[in-house]
């Protein structure tokens, strides 16, 4: 296994134990439930967005491992940015998991997300990964719900 390999699954591994952001916000401006009916995985986004900004972001539910360490890692990574900044890395990681092979995403842009990259060759798991991705768009778009499916 390569070096960068376990790197990644040292990512995800401290993400699933030890989550970012775990909690609700209490008055969130935004909010979307995620399922995942194939595996059981439902998660719910919290957003407080003032001035086109994303002063704080949030998941609760449950859900296996990669699902987890997903939303961690969002939510870590969009906290203060901006709708449009958001928007970006949500275009990144759609390349990075869903995209076609010669899609390239910006995995410098990414960060600790890249350590995602791997899941993309378990199709099965690719919507356990993009379940917080998928309730996250749904809750800036104003809609409660979505699913992987």
């Amino acid at each position: 296994m390569s070096d960068l390999t376990e790197l990644y699954q040292e990512v995800i591994l401290d993400h699933n134990k030890r989550p970012r952001n775990f909690r609700k916000i209490d008055q969130p401006t935004h909010f979307a439930e995620g399922h995942n009916p194939l595996c059981g995985d439902e998660l719910s986004i919290f957003l407080d967005i003032q001035d086109d900004k994303i002063d704080d972001v949030s998941f609760d539910g449950q859900g296996c491992a990669i699902s987890k360490a997903s939303a961690s890692l969002m939510t870590a990574r969009l906290k203060g940015k901006s709708i449009e900044e958001a928007r970006e890395v949500i275009s990144e990681v759609r390349k990075l998991l869903i995209g076609p092979e010669d899609s390239k995403p910006d995995l410098e842009a990414l960060g600790d997300i890249a350590a995602l990259e791997g899941v993309k060759k378990f199709a099965i798991r690719v919507k356990c990964a993009t379940l917080a991705w998928h309730a996250l768009e749904a809750a800036l778009e104003g809609k409660s719900t979505t699913s992987t499916e």
